[in-house]
C-alpha cells in the first residue's frame, strides 16, 4: 500500500485560508454570485436585495477584496466592483485537490475493508 502523505500543499492557492474565510459569510457569497450573474457593479447596485446598509456592504467588499476575491476601479463618481475569476478558479481547484484527496483516501479505506 503507498505511504499517506498527511499534508499534501501542492496546489493550495496561496492565501487559501483568508480566500475560504472571505467566501464563510453569506452575504459575501451573495455578493460574489451577484457579481458573477450581473457582472461589475457599483455599491448602491450591490446593495438592493441585502437587508444591510451600504456600509456594511463596502466593509464586505473590502474583506473580500483583501483576500483577492473582488476588485475595484473608479467609474465617474462611483467605484465599480468585479470578481476576480482568477481567485475563484483557485478556490475552485483546491476544492478539487480535496476532492481527489478524499476519494483517493475513501479509495483505501475499501481496499482496506475489502481485504
Amino acid at each position: 500500500m503507498p505511504k499517506h502523505r498527511s499534508s499534501n500543499t501542492m496546489g493550495k492557492p496561496k492565501g487559501s485560508a483568508r480566500l475560504f474565510a472571505a467566501l464563510g459569510d453569506e452575504i459575501r457569497l451573495g455578493l460574489v454570485a451577484r457579481l458573477c450573474d450581473d457582472g461589475p457593479m457599483s455599491i448602491t447596485g450591490l446593495t438592493g436585495g441585502f437587508n444591510v446598509t451600504r456600509q456594511a456592504i463596502t466593509k464586505h467588499l473590502r474583506v473580500m477584496e483583501d483576500a483577492g476575491l473582488v476588485r475595484s476601479r473608479r467609474q465617474g463618481r462611483e467605484n465599480v466592483w468585479q470578481v476576480s475569476a482568477q481567485r475563484l478558479e483557485d478556490a475552485r481547484r483546491y476544492l478539487d485537490l480535496i476532492s481527489n484527496q478524499w476519494d483517493d483516501a475513501l479509495g483505501r479505506l475499501r481496499e482496506f475493508v475489502e481485504e
